[in-house]
């Protein structure tokens, strides 16, 4: 009676659905059965005692986010459990580099012991660990066998011109009667007739997205959601303030779908168990031409298409990044300045205003010569009013751990942000898991969204890993501010800006907006000695 009893959680995982259900949300039999097995081990040995237990419901033993399988493993952390209590290792995790990093080797770290009764897999039974591995690459291997097949299914499907996506593109919809078919939309598809006709006459992208915004035409995402689509947008904005974007008019103008050609297979994942999105070269795309019917006509997609590229203009490309990266923001509304090219000048525009958006009553431009030459002669100035090298000691570096610090805590600051997005994806996906164990989706919808979420989650990550980057740089390169005469020295008087003279002056520059009156604007720079 006094022998402490051992806290077991048991996890039950279904990855089919269940034809045995009466409805989408009744308990498969399966399931059931799964517990029954588990609950009578545990009654028929009375040194264990349940705890909880995590019920993932069609969802695969790969490496697909599992709501439940996630709260197990973190209640695993926090020692929550003794034992873990499975049907067979394969309902634990069917991916070898899973059973291999908990259950070989977490799980011994945190003293926790698994139990796959089917298969007699047991960590507390050394003589076993090799039948376990053999086991777990046979799982290894299945699941290899079950993508290959799935791939070579989708595949077949594209090349015999069926629609394999879950959701349309905007001006049609999925046929009631068969899924694999595209049928017009009658009212999305008047809207996709009017953007070709008014890009004929003379808007372009962003005048086009501004003119639907300003007839409050919802956009492609705002009109599938009202449509009762449960497609997730991750944005900053409510989804019912998401406009027309210049990119989104752009799609649809490129877009040969709307003259009743499918081309599919653009893109694939890594492999099955990297969700990483990569984009295949244009040899493998898969064209089916006439698969439904079109919305606009051959002659008129081709003026079009001619159109575009009689009013692109060429950009030179560059991998040298421009000296005021990451330094200009709106004193207005607080948004980068983003750099644009035309034929004769470069210039920096409010990012508040793009893609048909109207947030900002910072329009006007700046030429980006008229604003170097600004930059240069103040920086002279400062240089001209404070050069004595006991006060740029005392300005520049006297307080240098401060100006460091702030820095820093501004990085953080976006690493923190990015963070929440990466939160936010996490969110979703359980959203989506519930919307598919209610049958709100199908399976081909979940994981395709699930491609999309991983898609996001992995950019975010990148970012992070970049902001990581520049934290370290700021780290080692404090050291680097030592010698102040000589650098100083370096600075009696510039005749040319780079990006090292501008990352060591300055710390921000706001651009206002344009006094028409006037024909002047007010630029205020924020250096990092003040």
């Amino acid at each position: 009676m006094n022998e402490k009893l051992l806290r077991v959680g048991i996890y039950l995982r279904l990855s089919n659905e269940d034809r045995d259900k009466l409805n989408k949300n009744d308990m498969s039999e399966s399931i059931k059965n799964q517990r029954n097995m588990l609950l009578d081990y545990i009654e028929k040995h009375s040194e264990l005692e349940l705890v909880d237990e995590y019920c993932d419901e069609d969802l695969s033993g790969a490496g697909t986010y599992r709501p439940e399988f996630e709260r197990l493993i973190s209640d695993c952390e926090k020692r929550k459990l003794d034992i873990v209590l499975c049907k067979s290792q394969s309902r634990f995790s069917r991916d070898m580099e899973i059973v291999e990093r908990y259950i070989n080797n977490k799980f011994k770290e945190w003293n926790i012991r698994f139990i796959g009764l089917s298969d007699n897999a047991d960590t507390d039974n050394c003589g076993n660990k090799k039948a376990r591995q053999i086991n777990g690459l046979v799982n290894e291997w299945y699941l290899e066998d079950v993508s290959n097949n799935i791939r070579s299914a989708f595949n077949s499907k594209m090349k015999q011109g069926e629609f394999i996506s879950p959701f349309a593109p905007f001006g049609y919809e999925i046929s009631k009667e068969d899924n694999n078919r595209l049928v017009i939309d009658p009212i999305a598809s008047e809207i996709v007739k009017k953007i070709y006709k008014a890009y004929l006459s003379g808007l372009g992208f962003t005048g086009i997205a501004k003119y639907l915004n300003s007839k409050n035409i919802p956009s492609p995402s705002l009109y599938k959601y009202r449509r009762g689509c449960k497609l997730n947008i991750v944005s900053n904005r409510p989804r019912e303030e998401i406009k027309w974007s210049a990119n989104a008019v752009k799609t649809i103008l490129k877009n040969e779908i709307y003259l009743g050609h499918l081309i599919q297979g653009k893109r694939t994942t890594v492999s099955y168990k990297n969700h990483k999105i990569r984009k295949r070269d244009r040899s493998e795309w898969i064209r089916k031409e006439n698969t439904h019917e079109a919305i606009i006509d051959r002659r008129t997609f081709r003026k079009v298409q001619e159109e575009i590229k009689k009013r692109t203009k060429p950009m030179k490309r560059t991998d040298i990044v421009h000296i005021f990266s990451g330094k200009v923001f709106c004193l207005e509304c607080g948004h980068y300045m983003r750099k644009k090219n035309s034929k004769e000048h470069e210039y920096l525009l409010c990012s508040g205003n793009r893609d048909g958006y109207d947030d900002c009553i910072n329009k006007t431009s700046i030429r980006y010569d008229v604003l170097e030459k600004i930059v240069l002669d103040a920086i002279n100035e400062k240089i001209r009013k404070f050069y004595d090298v006991d006060i740029l000691k005392e300005l520049y570096f006297g307080d240098s751990k401060k100006r460091f610090k702030k820095r820093l805590e501004g990085l953080y600051y976006q690493k923190k942000d990015l963070e929440k997005h990466l939160t936010k994806t996490y969110n979703y996906l359980k959203s989506l898991y519930e919307d598919k164990v209610n049958g709100i989706i199908t399976d081909e919808q979940f994981k395709y969204l699930v491609s999309e979420y991983t898609k996001d989650h992995n950019t975010y990550e990148e970012e992070i890993k970049t902001i990581d980057d520049k934290i370290r740089y700021h780290e080692e390169n404090r050291k680097s501010f030592s010698n102040i005469k000589d650098i100083f020295n370096n600075y009696r008087e510039l005749n040319d800006l780079n990006q090292v003279i501008v990352e060591e002056f300055i710390d921000k520059i706001y651009i206002g907006k344009l006094n028409k009156e006037r024909n002047s604007r007010d630029i205020q720079i924020k250096w990092n000695f003040e």
